[in-house]
Formats: structure tokens, C-alpha cells, sequence
């Protein structure tokens, strides 16, 4: 390995390792076990994957730990692998701890060998090694350490059981000044071999990316077709022409002698060192008095069985929304009275004007309205933890796989449509991103365009207000209602495309089913933390950003001065010539708000709700909907933040109107139909903009722009066909 590209090896009171491996393979239980609450999520540069980071202090060593994302080799195929390799090329961690599952290890160690050819200083950790007792199977881990030549450690993730002596390993393996990590040169066959050797001689003599990689990794990646390497080796097309000359003439050879391409020939010498290692008494099992069925097999003859786990699979779902209403309604209540103090106790406090309606309307108002919510959403991600956590997730994906095969989609589609809010709650954001792992450009398309459809963590605030409003005694039947018409939609539209737009054959589903886990206590709160501040952080920066711009819009310009003279001269009268004094409070309280409302019709924000309106009354929306909607677009939470602006802006006395559910409730131009109407625009009419963006980055700008045009289309359509059908037949 070439100097420019060896790892430095040197005393030091800092260590940077990295924690890579297999997704399932309790790498992020692990990283949380270890950092706790010192940990910190952002995103690797110039894209939207999530990168973890924490921070622990180990005797006179300061460690970081950087928590990378699964992935099951080091080639470019996903976004995943890609960042993990730029990762590790790029920013050249001390060392890299490799989590394998001790009970797949001839699949978990495929990772590990190329990481060892890669030249990168590895430590293995064979975690869910209580899982392996319970198989009746011993590892000799000292053998296995001294084939692979790196160190090997025992770990159980999610007790975290061994993650002292792992990180003790791992740091002092750091600093041996005696280690000099080396690439591992596997042998690839007599005509591999030589091929490489040839290309290896060439990269060296022209200095080929050598000061990133390998020379002889170089090679290996061109005949794998890699191709982010490919793109970066065509920077020097001379070079680049060369090889890629090679690699075709061994392609066409091998398709003809052995009907194989290249890189199946690599992938099965790399499966064939792994064989050779793992047969020399690694793993033994030990003599029981009679078979052991494994318990993840029990569990699945239930869980996923042809007929009943489909069933069982609606009955968790359902029972999910249950139970949110059920504890949620208690901590919902008390955020809403504590808001509604910190709006009276700002209205006392405050002098009546400008700044006063800022507060109370603009930001208590707007942003108190999706904080409500909370208690409900921090419900719905711990169960959300949970059924991840235990890898029934896994077996969701595996059981919808026979259902999207139907409409063009693919087994791997499930993963998108739940992370989007599939099982409410989720975030259309990272489910498009997850689209990466379909394989078929067809399918992941289909798969993107139809992911925003789900009720999103953004979109419940919205659907909670509603239900709130009109069927109360409904609660958890319409949100499993409103989940399984998502669905249905999106199937319906994965048809379309994929018949029209999109036309193609489906791939065969292929997916690997984690053993089941009873997740921990820990593990759960941390990932529900994680989601549930992610929603607060929206609130508190963007949905505060937009309510203010909003209270802005939806204040100026204020009433021309002869109507609000007129105004003026109504209550005067009121005063003058009513003598009872409930009467004269009712009709001041009638002018107020009629006040309030002519004003808020006057502002910006009401002209172009009024614009709207000949086109939205089709669906049943007035002009103040129309506000709430075309803020969404910003984000779908705006919504609701803008009711409560609205609301509040044309009420006297925003304490006494009640909760804005009640609010909206007793408004005439709202019934059950209307509410359903918006459930169902709101569901699918175009997705937030952050949405639109990753969706343009992960396709096209042009797909992006389709799917806003038809989403916002096709929920207009069905927004007016629910309000005229409904309001003509049941009123």
C-alpha cells in the first residue's frame, strides 16, 4: 500500500473510530449504549443521510465515535455505501469497529474482508453473542482473530455487555505503534490474478487516485464496475480509456468461458476466504439432548403466516392508534391549558396592540397549536421505536411485498411507504431517501412518487385537529382510516404510473429478516427522542418562521381608516343606545369580531384566500382555509399554525373561544364533510418543499414538478367529489 494512503499511526490523547456494519446488526443500539445522551445528528455534507456523532472520554483519551450507515459492502450501489466508503477514504478514521451478527457471520464478515482489503485498521465486534448461547454454539474468537489478524471482541448490543473491553480494544489498538495495517490481497483465480496485477502496475506508474486509494483496490473496483470510481478515474481519461479497455476484454472473456461476469467471480473468492476460515472449527455446535426449534422460527409461523399475519399485522396498526388517543388525551390537555395561560398571561402583560397580536396570534398562537400535539406524536414514535427495534418492521415489509407485487411495486417499496408514515408518524423525507435501496430505476420512481401520500408525522397535527373537531367519538378508527386509505392511494397511483408513465416488469424481492429482539428500554427512548425533537425543532425554527410571516400577511395592511371609523361609530351606538348590559356585551362582542374577521379578509393573506375561494368552494374551503393550505406547502404543520393565527385574529378574546378544534368546530362554514374533504386534500395534495427537493435530488426536477402538479390535482379531485357527494346525499 502506497504511503500517501496508509493510516498514521501515533501516540495521541484523541481517537476517532468509526462503527460500521449490516443494517440489523445492532450497530446503532451499540453507538447508543456507548454515547447515551452525548450524541449529535446532522448530515454528511451536501447530502441529507443522517451522520451520528458522540463523544466519551476513555481514561486520557478523548474518543469520538462516528456511527455510519448500514450497508452491506463497500461498493457504490446505494447512497449508503457511498458514504460510508467517501467516509473512511476521505476522513481516515483511527480505526474502524466492524459490528457482525455472531449468528450470520459467513454474511456479516463479507463486510469485514473489505474493509481488510481496503487497508483500513479493523476490530471486529461479534455482537448478539447471547443469541448464539441460545443456539448452543461456541465461537473460538482467538482463532478467528488471528486469521483475520485483527483483534475480535465479544459484545452484547443491547445490554450493552462488552462495550468497555470493545472500546478499550479499540483505543489501545490505536495506539500500538508496533501495528502497520496492510491491505489484504486475496487471490482472485490465475486470470483475475494476473489481470490485476497488470492494472495495479499501470495505476502505480501513473500515480492513479493512489494518493486516495490503493492501487491494487483501484483495480479491483474498475473490474467490479464500480461506478463512482469509474466517474472520479475519467478525470484522466487516458488512464482511465486504458483500463476500462482491460476490464471490457476480461468482461467478454469470463461471459464466455465461465458465463460469469467479473465482479460474481470477485464476490464468490471473497465467500470462499470466508468459507475456508469459518470451516476451520470457528463455530461449533454443541451436542443438545434433543433439536432446538429457534424462537424467531416460532414466532414467524404466527407473525408471518400466509393468512393471519396479514390480519395480525392491521390489528397491531389499529391497536397503535388506540392507544395513542387513549394515554395521549391527558398530557394533550394539559399543553393545550398551558399555552392557553401563556397566551392571557401575554395579552395581561402586554400592551394592546401590534406587539400584543405578534405574540399572542403570530407566535403563541401558531406555534402553541402544533405543540399541542406532542404528547400524541412522542406516543405514536415509541411504538413506532419498538416494532422497529424487535425487527417486526422487517417481517411488515416481507408480508407487503406479496400485495405490492400487484401494483409494479417491490417488497423494498414497504420500507419508503412506513418510514414516510406508512404506520403514522413517520416523515416522507427519509422515505424517499430509503427508495435508494430498490434496485430497479422503475420501481424506485414509482416508489418516490407515491411515498409523500402517507400521513406524515406533519400532516397528523392536521388530521388530529380535525377529528378532534368533528368526530371526537371516532378517534382512533378515523386515523386507522385515514393510514389504510394512504395505502389504498398509493397502491391506485403505483398502478397508474406503472402502466402509463413508467412501464416495466417487477424484480424478485430478496430480503434478509433480523431475529427478534425484546428491544431495550434505552434503545426505545433514545430513538423516540430523536424523532419527537426533531418535530419540536421544526416548531420552534421553521413553523415559527412561517406563522410570523403568515401573522404578517394576515395583518397587512390593516382596515382603511373609514371602515374602521365605522367600526368605531357602531360600538358608540351599541354604548349609547342599548341599556341592557349583556345585550350591549353580545352586540360589542359581534362588532369585534366582525372587525376582526373584515380585517383579516382585508390583509394579504386574505386576498389571496378570497382569489382562491370561487375555485376551493368546490370542496367545501373558504378563503381562511385556502390561507392554511397554501401555507402548507411550506410545511404541512404550517396549517394548523395558521387556523390557530386565523382563529385567534378574529376572536376578541382567544381565551374564551376554546380550543382551536372548538373553535373551528363551531364555525358554519364547517361540517363533517368539509373536515373529511381537507383530511383527504391534505393527505395528498402536493408535498412540503424540503419533500419536493430531495425528491428532485434523488430523480429529477422534473419528476419533483409532476408529482406536484398531480398530487396537488388528483387531492382536489377527490377533495370535491368527498364534499359534493357527501353534502348532497347525508344534508
Amino acid at each position: 500500500m502506497e504511503a500517501a494512503v496508509k493510516w498514521k499511526i501515533k501516540e495521541k490523547s484523541t481517537a476517532t473510530i468509526a462503527l460500521a456494519g449490516n443494517p440489523n446488526s445492532g450497530k446503532t443500539t451499540l453507538f447508543n449504549a456507548i454515547t447515551g445522551a452525548h450524541q449529535h445528528v446532522g448530515n454528511y455534507p451536501g447530502i441529507t443521510v443522517d451522520r451520528k456523532e458522540g463523544t466519551i472520554n476513555l481514561k486520557d483519551t478523548t474518543v469520538k465515535l462516528i456511527d455510519l450507515p448500514g450497508t452491506y459492502s463497500l461498493s457504490a450501489y446505494s447512497q449508503e455505501e457511498l458514504v460510508a466508503r467517501n467516509f473512511l477514504t476521505d476522513e481516515k478514521p483511527d480505526i474502524v469497529v466492524d459490528i457482525v451478527d455472531a449468528t450470520m457471520l459467513e454474511r456479516h464478515l463479507y463486510l469485514a474482508i473489505q474493509f481488510i482489503e481496503l487497508g483500513i485498521p479493523v476490530v471486529l465486534a461479534l455482537n448478539m453473542m447471547d443469541d448464539v448461547r441460545k443456539q448452543n454454539l461456541t465461537i473460538d474468537t482467538e482463532k478467528l482473530s488471528q486469521l483475520l489478524k485483527c483483534p475480535v471482541v465479544e459484545t452484547i448490543a443491547r445490554s450493552g455487555k462488552g462495550k468497555k473491553e470493545l472500546l478499550d480494544t479499540a483505543v489501545s489498538h490505536v495506539k500500538d505503534e508496533n501495528r502497520e495495517p496492510t491491505p489484504l490481497e486475496i487471490s482472485y483465480g490465475t486470470e483475475l490474478d494476473l489481470i490485476l496485477d497488470d492494472m495495479t502496475k499501470i495505476i502505480q506508474e501513473y500515480h492513479f487516485m493512489t494518493d486516495r486509494y490503493p492501487a491494487r483496490w483501484i483495480a479491483l473496483k474498475y473490474l467490479e464496475n464500480d461506478s463512482q470510481i469509474i466517474r472520479l478515474g475519467r478525470l484522466n481519461n487516458k488512464i482511465s480509456k486504458k483500463l476500462e479497455g482491460i476490464v471490457d476484454r476480461t468482461k467478454q472473456h469470463c461471459m464466455k468461458t465461465m458465463k460469469v461476469p467479473p465482479e460474481a467471480i470477485i464476490a464468490d473468492y471473497r465467500y470462499g476466504l470466508i468459507n475456508s476460515i469459518l470451516k476451520q472449527n470457528i463455530v461449533v455446535q454443541e451436542k443438545t439432548r434433543q433439536e432446538r426449534i429457534d424462537f424467531t422460527a416460532k414466532l414467524d409461523r404466527v407473525l408471518v403466516h400466509r393468512f393471519g399475519g396479514p390480519i395480525l399485522m392491521v390489528a397491531v396498526l389499529y391497536a397503535m392508534f388506540q392507544i395513542t388517543f387513549s394515554l395521549g388525551e391527558v398530557p394533550m390537555g394539559w399543553l393545550e391549558s398551558i399555552f392557553g395561560w401563556i397566551a392571557s398571561t401575554a395579552t395581561a402583560l402586554i400592551p394592546e396592540g401590534m406587539l400584543q397580536s405578534l405574540a399572542v396570534s403570530g407566535i403563541i398562537d401558531g406555534v402553541g397549536g402544533v405543540m399541542g400535539f406532542v404528547p400524541l406524536i412522542a406516543i405514536m414514535f415509541l411504538m413506532i421505536s419498538f416494532l422497529e427495534d424487535s425487527g417486526y418492521m422487517a417481517r411488515v415489509a416481507y408480508m407487503l411485498d406479496r400485495v405490492l407485487r400487484i401494483f409494479g411495486l417491490h417488497g423494498y417499496s414497504a420500507m419508503p411507504f412506513i418510514i414516510s408514515g406508512g404506520i403514522a408518524g413517520g416523515c416522507a423525507v427519509p422515505g424517499v431517501m430509503a427508495t435508494r435501496t430498490l434496485r430497479s430505476p422503475k420501481e424506485k420512481l414509482a416508489t418516490l412518487l407515491t411515498a409523500p401520500f402517507m400521513p406524515c408525522g406533519a400532516k397528523l397535527p392536521v388530521f388530529l385537529l380535525l377529528i378532534a373537531a368533528f368526530f371526537t367519538e371516532y378517534k382512533a378508527q378515523m386515523m386507522f382510516s385515514i393510514t389504510l386509505f394512504a395505502w389504498v392511494m398509493a397502491l391506485l397511483v403505483a398502478k397508474l404510473v406503472r402502466t402509463t408513465v413508467i412501464k416495466g416488469e417487477s424484480t424478485p424481492f430478496i430480503m434478509e429478516l433480523p431475529p427478534y429482539r425484546l428491544p431495550t428500554l434505552r434503545g426505545v427512548f433514545i430513538h423516540t427522542w430523536e424523532r419527537t425533537w426533531q418535530y419540536i425543532k421544526k416548531a420552534g425554527t421553521v413553523i415559527l418562521a412561517v406563522s410570523i410571516l403568515l401573522w404578517a400577511a394576515m395583518t397587512f395592511p390593516g382596515l382603511p381608516e373609514e371602515q374602521t371609523n365605522q367600526f368605531e361609530i357602531e360600538r358608540q351606538a351599541a354604548f349609547t343606545t342599548i341599556q341592557s348590559p349583556a345585550e350591549r356585551e353580545q352586540i360589542l362582542t359581534d362588532i369585534n369580531n366582525l372587525e376582526g374577521q373584515t380585517a383579516l379578509r382585508h390583509s394579504l393573506a386574505g386576498k389571496v384566500g378570497t382569489l382562491l375561494e370561487p375555485f376551493s368552494q368546490l370542496a367545501g374551503f373558504d378563503w381562511r382555509t385556502n390561507i392554511a393550505l397554501v401555507g402548507g406547502f411550506a410545511a404541512k404543520e404550517v396549517i394548523v399554525s395558521t387556523f390557530g393565527t386565523a382563529y385567534s385574529l378574529g376572536d376578541v378574546d382567544p381565551e374564551d373561544a376554546g380550543t382551536l378544534s372548538s373553535r373551528i368546530a363551531a364555525d358554519p362554514t364547517w361540517n363533517k364533510f368539509t373536515a373529511l374533504a381537507m383530511i383527504v386534500f391534505v393527505l395528498l395534495y402536493a408535498p412540503c418543499v424540503v419533500t419536493v427537493v430531495t425528491m428532485a435530488k434523488e430523480s429529477s426536477w422534473r419528476w419533483a414538478i409532476f408529482a406536484t402538479a398531480f398530487n396537488t390535482t388528483l387531492g382536489f379531485g377527490m377533495a370535491v367529489a368527498i364534499y359534493q357527494v357527501g353534502t348532497k346525499l347525508f344534508t
